[in-house]
């Protein structure tokens, strides 16, 4: 049976500059139409990876497979892939139409169909009344937008995206996160995502691929990373966790707020539970279970939510702000054993 038109294999893929190696044996799997995202800090090898599946990298060893073919050693122009890039690199004397239209044409496609295609993709991004002004007469947005219809025109197998919001203030990234997704989703589309925004990533992925130091450090749908993360790294770096360390005595951890159950049996005598904020229960009597005694040090107000930071420490409640706790309240705390995660590490 062929391959699904857009689905795309990496395989054992490993990049080093110099004595630095980027890339290590990183392998993952994209289904035709997903949207998935790369996403780490700066540094990690998202970026260098994207490269190498546009082309514009060649990888020391490993594989980039495309619709089940083997495209590792085709230059860029022949991948059925196009990329938008951070900076948009829209050419400023060119219109925005004749901006979409420039890879149509120096690929030597006919006037007329140059002309339906632009037209078509102009109208898709809402951009036909934008047509004729150049990128200085532009909003943030509206170069994102003309630089996705670039890429799009061309009707790409692969759309890679490398950090393309990052340009955008907060408000116009929030809503150009949510038409990107739109998008993917009418066209039915691979689209590769890298960013070291978490929310970003969170907003708009069917999966997640986290990396650290040129390695997929844990994959899966948004939700499954962010509540059952594997590792201190990715509870640390998907948004705010409670790391408490404990030493496993039976099925259960003693840490310094008493003994506590965990979702799964650690597989270590020592080591590290995570809890996000926002699980942890305010309770007006002492839970059953996982029960821990707390008094508030700070509470910071964040419009639809507030931080409360407890004593014993380092212990952190996101609650709602009717009714919150005051600085100096002596409150109980249930730890949920179902969102209580023994990390590997």
């Amino acid at each position: 049976m062929p391959e699904r038109r857009g689905n795309l294999h990496i395989e054992g893929v490993t990049k080093s500059f110099g004595d630095n190696s980027v890339l290590r044996e990183v392998g993952l799997s994209v289904a035709g139409g997903e949207f998935v995202t790369l996403v780490g800090p700066s540094g990690c090898g998202k970026t260098t990876l994207i490269r190498i599946i546009a082309g514009l990298e060649l990888a020391d060893a490993g594989k980039v497979l495309l619709s089940g073919r083997d495209i590792s050693h085709l230059p860029a122009n022949l991948r059925s892939v196009n990329t938008v890039f951070q900076d948009y690199a829209l050419f400023p004397h060119m219109s925005v139409f004749e901006n979409v239209a420039f890879g149509l044409r120096s690929r030597k496609v006919a006037r007329d169909e140059v002309e339906r295609r632009v037209a078509a993709t102009l109208t898709m991004l809402h951009l036909a009344p934008l047509a004729k002004r150049h990128p200085h007469q532009l909003s943030g947005g509206q170069k994102q937008r003309v630089a996705l219809a670039r890429a799009l025109v061309n009707e790409p197998e692969v759309l890679l995206l490398d950090e393309p919001m990052s340009a955008l203030d907060a408000k116009l990234r929030a809503e150009v996160r949510l038409e990107l997704r739109r998008l993917q989703r009418e066209l039915g589309k691979t689209f590769l995502l890298v960013t070291h925004d978490q929310d970003e990533a969170m907003t708009v992925s069917d999966r997640l691929f986290v990396m650290r130091e040129g390695r997929i450090e844990q994959s899966g749908p948004p939700a499954q990373v962010y509540e059952r993360p594997r590792t201190r790294f990715v509870a640390e770096f998907l948004g705010a966790a409670n790391l408490i360390q404990g030493t496993a005595s039976g099925a259960g951890v003693e840490t310094r707020f008493g003994a506590l159950t965990p979702r799964c049996r650690p597989l270590w005598e020592e080591g590290t539970l995570a809890i996000r904020p926002e699980r942890v229960r305010l309770c007006k009597e002492r839970p059953a279970a996982n029960a821990v005694r707390a008094r508030v040090r700070e509470a910071v107000y964040c419009g639809d939510h507030v931080d409360l930071f407890m004593e014993p420490g380092p212990l952190r409640v996101r609650t709602e702000p009717a009714g919150a706790p005051r600085i100096g309240d002596d409150v109980w705390l249930e730890l949920p054993t179902d969102h209580l995660e023994a990390l590997d590490d």
